[in-house]
């Protein structure tokens, strides 16, 4: 049986001849399906050699890994990608952008294409579909977090924030809460949202996409959206000042406002928030709780006990394991992803104290955690102490400066 991801798919490609004239639809075909069930989030398709070849790397559970290189049919292949993406094949020099149509709504399929110096650069992004992590449950939340957020779904107004980099299930942690939101209404609520891209459809929610070109950006979506009348609103993602101010203009007049924002951590995303003009007064009035995320990826069964010191491990840790590979994992040693969490009541009084004071990321991080918070470093420890990953995995995502500098926290 094939081990590596490149032996897989030099398997599903071996029976078709490169003279077929359906050689790229097929070979297309082979890369979609393949990639899907190697749960990849991401294919790249990269220009090489000069744009003799063409490289293709697929990044699963956070990770890209050299999976082929084609010397034939480059462009062929790229082209077949923008056919189902209906975008122009006669169009190199101008990125595009595109959705693939399935009858599979397990997965949801998102084309990118980009001129570069040696040809066009294709990514196909993997979007979760409509039925997988449906509930807060599935997500693997800790129970005090789990209890909190829930708690915060009832509320009628104020701001909610899941902050993280991209890549990091922020949406997905958003689309939970709107269908917790349904299902734990006693009464109707008028759900809305405003995302760019939609990717999944949920049923009774209104659900708007974002036309930047066509001058629907989220601050002019967010500010005719009030006027629809909305008891719920999910803006996408926080990316400027005019929305920023419209988000918490919203939650502080009569809705419940859920958004995502690119942060490092809960304490920086407060930070951010100062940068954009939100004043203290209004966080403090309006912000019920931020949400920092990570995805690391979860050791094998085959992983084994490690050696070392926490000088060299960076983390203040008891035991430990490591990666080792085998035919199950692929020789990675890491199968799927864990959830890793900070969440951030913004409403406890030291905290409050430190948001009217406008207090830098390190000064409302030590404030959050004096009142109780487990940071995401506490939190990367309990997971490698239970086994359930490395750290060289907590390492690689969380960066060795905020290991070393906050492991104590």
């Amino acid at each position: 049986m094939p081990r590596s991801h490149q032996e897989l798919f030099e398997a599903a490609i071996s029976d078709i001849p490169r003279s077929e004239e359906r050689y790229a639809p097929r070979v297309v075909d082979a890369i979609l399906a393949l990639a899907r069930d190697s749960k990849a989030s991401d294919v790249h398709l990269l220009p090489a050699d000069g744009g003799r070849s063409l490289q293709m790397l697929w990044r699963i559970d956070g990770v890209l890994h050299d999976v082929y290189r084609f010397d034939h049919a480059v462009s062929n292949i790229v082209s077949r990608l923008k056919v189902l993406a209906q975008l122009l094949t006669y169009q190199s020099d101008v990125p595009q952008e595109g959705r693939v149509r399935t009858d599979d709504e397990s997965v949801e399929m998102r084309v990118s294409t980009f001129p570069t110096i040696h040809g066009e650069k294709a990514v196909v992004r993997m979007f979760i579909g409509s039925g997988r992590y449906r509930a807060l449950d599935d997500l693997g939340l800790p129970a005090d977090v789990l209890a909190e957020f829930r708690r915060l779904l009832t509320l009628t107004n104020g701001a909610i924030l899941v902050s993280g980099p991209a890549g990091s299930g922020k949406t997905t942690t958003l689309y939970a809460c709107l269908r917790e939101i349904m299902g734990g209404a006693e009464l109707a609520r008028s759900i809305c949202t405003l995302e760019d891209p939609v990717e999944a459809v949920i049923p009774g929610v209104s659900q708007s996409q974002i036309r930047e070109s066509a001058g629907f950006d989220y601050a002019t979506g967010l500010r005719s959206l009030m006027r629809q009348d909305p008891d719920v609103i999910m803006v996408g993602e926080i990316r400027d000042r005019g929305t920023a101010a419209t988000v918490f203009q919203a939650a502080l007049t009569g809705q419940l406002v859920l958004s995502s924002f690119h942060a490092g951590s809960t304490s920086e995303a407060v930070e951010r928030l100062f940068d954009l003009g939100i004043e203290p007064y209004l966080l403090r009035s309006s912000l019920m709780g931020v949400l920092s995320q990570r995805l690391l990826r979860r050791l094998c069964r085959c992983a084994v006990s490690g050696e070392g010191d926490e000088d060299r491990l960076g983390l203040k840790v008891g035991t430990f394991r490591v990666s080792a590979g085998c035919q199950e994992c692929h020789e990675t040693g890491y199968a799927g992803r864990v959830l890793l969490t900070e969440f951030l009541d913004p409403q406890t009084p030291e905290f409050g104290r430190a948001i009217a004071d406008r207090a830098a990321a390190q000064a409302l991080e030590r404030a959050a955690s004096d009142e109780g918070m487990a940071t995401l470093t506490r939190r990367a420890c309990e997971m490698v102490e239970a086994g359930l990953t490395s750290p060289a995995e907590v390492r690689r995502v969380l960066g060795p400066e905020r290991n070393s500098t906050t492991a104590g926290s």
